[in-house]
């Protein structure tokens, strides 16, 4: 996400250091090098050019600390009007009323079906809702059956009408169901077409103007670039939706979408599609997504995720356990498991300021951490729950239940005494663990 980008930055900055001071020549040398980075992101000309002229203007306006260097300076101000750029302020998904009507648009192939699932189980789980799912696509081939499928990876109950052929009536009907049986949340997705058409536009705007939705959400593919930013000012014009959508953004190393929606429609990025799975949605954060641009990483993003997957009494148990150096590889396959349900490994490793240039070129793959698990279950539960019994016999035999070898056995054991020694140290105050970065160094 946003890889290419990220890289020109960080070249351009390198333009100032070393610098004494910021002076127009050396500001305009750094800008046109941006300019240039943004024009390559796919993002419009105008937009660009009116980024850098803003970005020339406070940093020649502004004076420089003698505590900051004019690089520093520069990504700070580079930051402020990344965020700018893209909203400044996160906006909420408007969910009054009972139930709220989220009306869904877009072409066809931009990810609408799959969003609507995505988003019924996003506020299923982190909003406490009952969502209704509504098939309101009677034209494409399979879309009914698409998101019966995908309702039930969300858990979530689909309203359909494979006869009706009437999406205005079938949203009518699933309007009455939804009251009937008590749902908060009515997610409505709709027909799209390969490209923009009168019909599809009139058949939006019937539904929007019977619904009355809280939220039309404009949902595009984020990989299309400069051509995602002219359909959404074509939707934008007919529909004035609330918030757009931007889909397959983790394959998208550009970002000019992401950074040109916003000055075009004036209307919110709301929700970001960042993978396949059903959980793979992200609230957008137009400053968070700044950090990430400028490779400072989202600690604020990595610690909700954790949140989210940690029971707070079994980390206050953990505590306990590590302050008797009682933590054993029951509680590390536990960890483990968690860790893994926060996402992609290498993507969370990318909001740890630093970390995402460091594994740029690092192939990670998804079943990273499979051989670990499996050296563990090849453990007895004593040998689990008493590491320091693991001899040499029984390490053997743990490599041959794994399908690993000794060294990966001896490597994990390793690695395990030297993490449950630190802990105790961490938990022993500073000067012992000064003393133990002492003898390590």
């Amino acid at each position: 996400m946003f890889e290419s980008l990220t890289e020109r930055f960080e070249k351009s900055f390198k333009l100032l250091k070393g610098q004494g001071y910021i002076t127009e020549v050396n500001v305009a040398e750094t800008l046109k090098d941006v300019r240039r980075a943004l024009l390559d992101a796919d993002v419009n000309y105008k937009i660009a050019k009116n980024f850098t002229d803003s970005v020339k203007e406070k940093a020649l306006g502004r004076d420089v600390l003698t505590s900051v260097s004019p690089g520093q300076l520069m990504v700070k101000i580079v930051h402020e009007e990344l965020s700018q750029l893209m909203g400044s302020e996160h906006e909420e998904i408007d969910l009054k009323g009972k139930p709220a009507i989220v009306l869904i648009a877009g072409l066809q192939g931009s990810g609408k079906t799959t969003f609507s699932a995505k988003l019924a189980y996003h506020l299923k789980n982190k909003k406490n809702k009952k969502v209704l799912l509504v098939a309101g696509d009677v034209y494409r081939p399979a879309a009914i059956d698409q998101l019966h499928v995908l309702g039930e990876q969300a858990e979530t109950e689909v309203f359909s009408d494979k006869e009706s052929k009437n999406p205005v009536d079938i949203a009518k009907r699933a309007v009455k169901h939804a009251k009937t049986m008590g749902h908060d949340v009515i997610v409505v997705d709709t027909a799209g077409r390969l490209a923009i058409d009168q019909q599809m536009m009139d058949e939006i705007a019937s539904l929007k103007k019977n619904l009355n939705p809280q939220e039309t959400l404009f949902v595009v593919d984020a990989m299309t670039g400069q051509d995602a930013v002219k359909t959404a000012k074509a939707f934008n014009d007919r529909l004035d939706y609330e918030g757009v959508v931007l889909t397959k953004l983790d394959g998208d190393t550009r970002g000019g979408a992401a950074l040109s929606i916003k000055a075009v429609v004036n209307k919110p990025i709301k929700f970001v599609g960042i993978g396949e799975k059903i959980d793979a949605i992200d609230v957008f954060h137009p400053k968070r997504m700044s950090d990430r641009i400028l490779g400072m990483g989202d600690i604020v993003s990595l610690v909700e995720k954790a949140q989210e997957q940690f029971d707070e009494k079994e980390s206050r148990e953990m505590q306990k356990k590590l302050a008797k150096n009682q933590f054993n590889f029951n509680d590390f396959l536990k960890q483990l498991q968690q860790v893994k349900k926060m996402g992609n490994f290498k993507d969370l490793a990318g909001m740890i300021p630093g970390m995402g240039k460091a594994m740029k070129d690092m192939e990670i793959e998804d079943d990273a951490f499979k051989g670990i698990e499996a050296i563990i279950k090849s453990m007895t539960p004593e040998e689990r729950e008493n590491p320091s019994i693991i001899n040499g016999s029984r390490r053997k035999r743990i490599a041959q239940g794994s399908g690993t070898n000794i060294t990966e056995v001896n490597r994990l054991i390793k690695q395990f005494g030297d993490t449950r020694k630190m802990m105790k140290m961490m938990k022993g105050g500073k000067s012992k663990m000064m003393n133990m970065m002492k003898g390590m160094g």
